[in-house]
């Protein structure tokens, strides 16, 4: 069951309170301030597929705000990750520092933990995608450095993901259950991509440092070794004729020291491996083994930690299994 709030049969001076208890019900508290003079008039429609909740927004020019505030009165509800694709009139997101100027026709990806706003300077129709962050099995850093990112439709994953999302908009309440747990799987393997392009495309316009180079090597190193349990920062320094406290001296800047490199790209490895759907499934504990970990328990409490929830509880909500 979807819902529907249409402000046409409101008293004027409460339209833009209804609306935005819509939107913040549907998607998460906001506030909102119109940017016209006359009385607003907005609609908001809501589904779910699976662990998506799918907004479309209409409305008159106005800005959304998610502020720190709103986010301190529910510190305990799971952050998610938004991404919404204008269909029609402009958007400009801020977050983080950065502002995106989204076209009609484009997208932008943004967290709902971090304080953010939008102004559409005209009227506007969106869509609105939210998922739970961890779902995304991306690094917390990765997701910050993706946000506030416009992508428009001939950019990146543009030309697969917006037209596969506007469809999904438009149907959402057209597929049965399990249809609809397998489509949510999909948006969260397309947006993991999504943000991985974004950090790839933001890192190549950066300029290199003089050890920006070594990081990138080191990185590489890790992903391409990450099944040998004996991975660790001596073996790396080694093999990069560095010494270990050097090593450990040029990941600070990264914000992660090299142990955590190491266990979240591990980590990250066992989570899609897990994800992938199929007749015939390997057991936590060979892929856990397959991606170095010698040690079953401590897995599954780094698993647990990382993702909020056990590696065989991952597997069943990935694969349309979990209700």
């Amino acid at each position: 069951m979807g819902m529907r709030v249409t402000t046409g049969s409101v008293a004027d001076d409460e339209k833009a309170a209804v609306w935005r208890g819509a939107v913040s019900r549907t998607t998460v508290p906001v506030e909102v301030r119109p940017l016209t003079g006359r009385p607003f008039d907005g609609l908001v429609e809501s589904h779910r597929l699976g662990y998506v909740r799918i907004s479309t927004l209409e409305a008159d020019a106005a800005r959304l705000s998610r502020t720190a505030a709103l986010i301190a009165r529910a510190p305990l509800s799971e952050p998610q990750v938004g991404v919404g694709v204008q269909v029609s009139g402009r958007a400009v997101l801020e977050q983080d520092g950065r502002r995106a100027e989204v076209p009609p026709g484009g997208l932008v990806l943004y967290d709902t933990a971090r304080p953010y706003a939008v102004d559409y300077p005209e009227r506007f129709r969106t869509h609105l995608f939210h998922l739970p962050r961890r779902l995304l099995a991306v690094p917390e850093r990765d997701l910050r450095d993706a946000s506030a990112t416009a992508v428009g439709p001939a950019e990146g994953c543009g030309p697969v993901l917006l037209p596969f999302l506007g469809v999904l908009a438009a149907s959402v309440d057209a597929y049965p259950a399990p249809v609809g747990d397998r489509l949510a799987g999909s948006v969260a393997d397309l947006l993991s991509a999504l943000v991985a392009q974004l950090v790839r495309s933001r890192t190549t316009d950066e300029p290199d440092g003089p050890s920006a180079h070594l990081v990138r090597r080191v990185r590489e190193y890790v992903d391409h070794h990450l099944a040998d349990p004996e991975l660790a920062p001596e073996r790396i320094a080694q093999a990069h004729h560095i010494s270990v406290r050097y090593l450990h001296r040029l990941f600070e800047d990264e914000g992660v020291t090299v142990g955590r490199l190491v266990q979240r790209r591990r980590l990250e490895a066992c989570a899609r491996e897990l994800a992938r759907r199929g007749r015939t499934s390997p057991t936590v504990s060979a892929v856990a083994q397959r991606w170095g970990f010698v040690n079953p328990a401590h897995f599954s409490r780094a698993f647990r930690a990382a993702y909020g929830v056990s590696p065989r509880e991952w597997r069943a909500l990935r694969s349309g299994d979990a209700g």
